[in-house]
């Protein structure tokens, strides 16, 4: 498995429902009630409980998020953020970092050290894996410079060609 770390922010190519974290980020749709892709494996991992949970919620709106329990999961928690389908408008970015910025804040303000993003809104949403990514680093990377919570960040990329970006990106940040 291909794994390096920078600091606080970890990378790596593997399969976010299996991380052992305190949460896990969910790259979910508006519903909430599961879809496509990630969405639809952190609902499947989870099990039927989580569904349940999500309809008392009324829905997400987009750069936003929610937390809830994670069930079946090894992660206590599942953050649900919705990202931007990407369309090269002004605000695609504003929404994407809105996502990271205020599931950050949301495990910040749970006690939670250890959180775990997948690649939001690269998949079936469109959005240039180029750009996400800086938007994603740069977001995460601000926010640990002035909060002590969480203590670690890690990127579970489902691919090493997503993890090679990443990783290029930070370690020109990094250096």
């Amino acid at each position: 498995m291909k794994r390096e770390t920078f600091d606080r922010i970890e990378l790596l190519v593997g399969d976010i429902t299996r991380q052992r974290v305190d949460a896990i980020v969910n790259a979910a749709n508006r519903s909430l009630l599961g879809g496509g892709g990630v969405d639809g494996a952190i609902h499947r991992a989870a099990g039927r409980r989580l569904v349940e949970e999500c309809r008392t919620l009324g829905g997400c709106e987009t750069g936003d998020a929610k937390i809830t329990a994670g069930y079946e999961l090894a992660a206590k928690h599942v953050i649900h953020t919705v990202g931007p389908v990407y369309h090269g408008r002004p605000d695609d970015p504003k929404l994407l970092a809105s996502c990271y910025r205020t599931s950050l804040e949301l495990a910040r303000g749970h006690g939670l050290s250890s959180v775990a993003f997948p690649a939001i809104s690269c998949g079936v949403y469109g959005y240039p894996v180029e750009e996400a990514s800086r938007i994603a680093i740069d977001t995460v990377r601000d926010f640990l410079a002035v909060n002590d919570l969480p203590e670690k960040v890690l990127f579970v990329l489902f691919s090493e060609d997503f993890f090679e970006i990443y990783r290029e990106y930070l370690r020109q940040v990094t250096t």
